[in-house]
């Protein structure tokens, strides 16, 4: 239909009573228009929920160490003498296991967890290759396992939501398990010893070991080409390790 055709018809129409012809040119501006708003509804829409997705991932990027994946390397072990240092220095968990008290279950299992740090520790600086992942992620699990169970020495009845959670977070953050429940130890050691004047000798060479192994740990994971730092961590941890002995004697 030509344009004069529709013209005419349009006119016509517009004689019959109660018919009102309007242009369509109105309802088309409308619908483009409304479809220009929801276009730009959806980009802002997108734009917000790519800011937001950026925002998580930034804060995800920057959580701290503890809630970061093992990560698996030569580190300390980079030479023949430092790995034959670190595991000669790994030795004396399973020593320190071998003397502590057993009087009752859970200081059996206390004990056998610390000489479970000597072996893997021992296993994962002589390893090399793909096991080595492996037996990171096992030295770390069992670190963390030794202060799970030297809370419920020390506590006949521990939390059990306590003990519950660091169950669940134990395989996958072991290093938190760890620094929750050896805040724990360092409390209940600070109490005792106020309170026996006999502890406060182990408790002073507890504080004096720990400060200087957080150092050490520190300086290892700054410096990491600094030989032989690690070993020394290992000697300063086990003597943290064996005035705790004295808690449970």
């Amino acid at each position: 239909m030509s344009p004069q055709s529709s013209l005419n018809h349009s006119r016509a129409l517009e004689g019959v009573h109660g018919v009102h012809v309007l242009p369509r040119l109105p309802f088309t501006l409308e619908e483009r228009t409304q479809h220009g708003d929801f276009d730009q509804l959806r980009c802002e829409s997108s734009a917000v929920g790519a800011n937001q997705r950026l925002i998580v991932q930034r804060v995800w990027q920057q959580r701290p160490a503890f809630l970061r994946p093992i990560q698996c390397s030569l580190h300390g072990d980079e030479t023949l003498a430092e790995t034959i240092a670190n595991v000669l220095t790994s030795l004396p968990f399973i020593a320190l296991g071998l003397q502590s008290p057993r009087k009752n279950l859970n200081c059996k299992l206390y004990a056998n967890s610390l000489i479970g740090v000597g072996v893997t520790s021992s296993l994962y600086h002589a390893s090399r290759g793909q096991l080595r992942k492996y037996l990171r992620w096992a030295d770390y699990t069992m670190i963390a396992t030794s202060t799970v169970c030297l809370s419920r020495a020390l506590r006949n009845e521990p939390p059990g939501l306590l003990m519950a959670a660091s169950a669940l977070f134990l395989p996958v953050q072991p290093l938190m398990v760890s620094a929750v429940h050896t805040g724990m130890m360092e409390v209940a050691f600070a109490r005792r010893a106020l309170q026996d004047p006999d502890l406060r000798m182990a408790h002073n060479v507890h504080k004096m070991s720990s400060l200087l192994g957080g150092v050490l740990f520190i300086v290892d994971d700054i410096f990491p080409q600094t030989p032989f730092v690690h070993a020394a961590w290992h000697l300063a941890a086990a003597v943290g390790v064996s005035t705790c002995n004295k808690l449970l004697e």
